[in-house]
């Protein structure tokens, strides 16, 4: 009996790290991170909760890292096997996906005006400058590219709520850019090798994860000092402080970032803090 309790033990976890995995290698998981974002500025900023801006950001994640994938695959044959293989078996029907997601996102967004149509080009021109043009090559480049497309979320969520230059949305587009800079840069403590193996330098592969983890956790540090003096200068409101235990999720993180990690730390834990701060959000709400 205990042997088949073990092993429906065993049968259990390799099934959940099999489905955790399969999330990752999608890009489902981080879609869902980028409809979390803009879940918590829709709490944050103070207007109502609507599935539109969610489900907007949803594709348009979707179909960055579904191009992604596809053009990267050579890349990630090397720093990322698992993903690479994945995307060999899964890449064309994800992208197809992706393409359909993003077609009903772009009508939607069209609705919106001047800043929807501009909001729904901006994801292929970041896909061609990140891949296809090759910036990521050029020295923190690829992390500021990153953290710019992720802060333009906070900015699409305020657009379609006619108030993208209000307070709350400018401070929450000015802090995702800043906090997926510095996760940008973790992400490249695990692809070291293959990194200086074709001439890409990363924060990481010219300075080592060291270095890349204290300035990641100093740089999150002064972010959440920040939102903190933000909050008690009354520039902000309290709601703001929620950032706080996020930003402390991004310092544990980045502490304990090595090369040897694998995908269920960089893509499960690391891509996992912005559903993890709607949820925070969401159960504050609640309570509140």
């Amino acid at each position: 009996m205990q042997r088949v309790r073990a092993a429906g033990r065993r049968f259990g976890a390799t099934a959940v790290r099999t489905a955790v995995l399969a999330l990752v290698h999608s890009g489902v998981w981080i879609s869902l991170g980028a409809a979390s974002v803009a879940v918590a500025t829709m709490l944050l900023a103070g207007f109502p909760l609507d599935p539109v801006p969610a489900f907007v950001a949803f594709a348009a994640t979707t179909l960055v890292y579904g191009l992604d994938r596809v053009l990267d695959r050579e890349a990630d044959a090397q720093n990322l096997p698992g993903r690479a293989s994945f995307a060999r078996e899964h890449g064309r029907a994800l992208l197809i996906a992706g393409v359909a997601l993003y077609l009903v996102a772009a009508r939607i967004a069209l609705a919106w005006g001047p800043p929807g149509l501009a909001a729904m080009t901006l994801p292929p021109a970041v896909v061609a400058l990140y891949s296809g043009v090759g910036v990521k090559r050029l020295f923190l480049v690829k992390n500021l590219l990153v953290g710019a497309a992720w802060g333009l979320l906070p900015l699409g969520v305020g657009a379609y709520f006619g108030a993208i230059r209000s307070t709350g949305v400018v401070a929450l587009a000015g802090f995702f850019a800043a906090m997926l800079t510095i996760a940008a840069a973790i992400f490249d403590v695990k692809d070291i090798e293959g990194d200086r193996a074709r001439g890409v330098r990363t924060l990481p592969a010219e300075y080592g994860p060291r270095t890349t983890r204290r300035l990641a956790a100093c740089a999150t540090v002064g972010v959440a000092a920040s939102v903190a003096a933000a909050v008690a200068a009354s520039a902000l409101p309290p709601g703001f402080l929620a950032l706080l235990p996020y930003c402390a999720y991004v310092v544990c993180y980045s502490l304990v970032a090595t090369p040897e990690r694998g995908p269920l730390f960089y893509g499960f834990v690391v891509d996992g803090e912005h559903t993890a701060l709607a949820l925070l959000l969401f159960a504050l709400e609640l309570l509140g």
